[in-house]
């Protein structure tokens, strides 16, 4: 080899090094909203899940789920949990977007949201819902389509009931002045609610639902992904990791710990949540369950093919 040609490949690898291991060990910086589905991730924040891996992951809180997709496509984020109506949305609308991972599932043990009706307001029922302003925490949300399937499983036209997105934080608030007749809610926020007595629960519609199906997923660009395939693969092996140890009932009390941090809950209250089973891995009978909810809904224009949207 010349001198000359030597030179040229030192000056080319000094030049691709860099890029070489920005790759891999890129900056992930993850969202998530305010809720305890995304345990997992705080488990693996805190437990030293993503460290062990190399990972350099930053959790960042976003008020709205319904924001996760665009901030995903503006690179503001790495990886963020929609709900899997938000993410099916996106996906609809054109964003290449696909699931590297699931966040929590349903289960019917769960009583950890519901139907939040103001004091006085006499809601009792699905049918007391019609002509009623019913506040979700995101439109099109996880949430929000639950709510009208229940609505549409107990015979009320959910096109009857006008929904308006608000923030987790602001329920308790308009539901004491009146601007909303309901809110469809989670704990901490629900039980902060009853407790306050500014409403009462009038349905833990929850428990219609079907056991072991997403409610949160962890979604990227096609593009990050297949460029950071090695990052892609260490974030589900730390989620993997930590659902294990949610699983152990010894680990109760830093599961709780790590949810207070990130989403601000102190002790008096992190002791009474429910907290919905870890299920890092996502199928293609879940998100199809999805999928065919919302098109029940009209809330999809194309026929979604889901198993090209889940990274295997």
């Amino acid at each position: 080899m010349t001198p000359k040609r030597r030179t040229l490949l030192w000056a080319l690898a000094a030049a691709t090094a860099p890029a070489v291991r920005a790759q891999s060990n890129p900056k992930i910086v993850f969202g998530y909203t305010a809720v305890t589905d995304f345990a997992s991730v705080f488990v693996a924040a805190e437990e030293g899940g993503f460290k062990r891996r190399n990972l350099d992951v930053e959790l960042k809180f976003i008020a709205l789920n319904s924001i996760i997709p665009a901030a995903l496509q503006s690179d503001s984020l790495q990886i963020g949990g929609p709900t899997p109506s938000v993410f099916l949305q996106a996906v609809d609308g054109g964003l290449d977007l696909v699931l590297v991972a699931g966040g929590a599932v349903t289960s019917k043990t769960i009583t950890s949201f519901g139907l939040v009706a103001r004091a006085g307001s006499g809601i009792k029922s699905a049918q007391d819902c019609v002509g009623k302003k019913i506040g979700v925490p995101g439109l099109g949300a996880f949430l929000h389509v639950t709510f009208r399937a229940w609505l549409k499983n107990s015979g009320v036209d959910y096109r009857k009931v006008h929904f308006v997105e608000v923030a987790f934080p602001q329920h308790g608030d308009l539901l004491r002045g009146g601007s909303v007749d309901a809110v469809v809610s989670a704990d901490p926020f629900m039980s902060r609610i009853t407790d306050s007595g500014a409403g009462y629960v009038a349905s833990y519609y929850s428990t219609f639902l079907p056991e072991n199906n997403q409610t949160i997923v962890h979604a990227a660009k096609r593009e990050w992904v297949a460029s950071n395939p090695a990052a892609v693969h260490a974030f589900r092996q730390a989620l993997l990791e930590s659902a294990n140890f949610m699983q152990q009932p010894k680990n109760d009390a830093k599961v709780r710990a790590a949810i207070g941090k990130y989403i601000k809950l102190p002790p008096e209250v992190l002791v009474k949540l429910q907290i919905s089973p870890p299920g890092p891995m996502v199928s293609d009978r879940q998100l199809a369950y999805w999928s065919a909810l919302m098109k029940e809904q009209d809330m999809l224009k194309t026929d979604i093919d889901v198993a090209r949207l889940i990274v295997k």
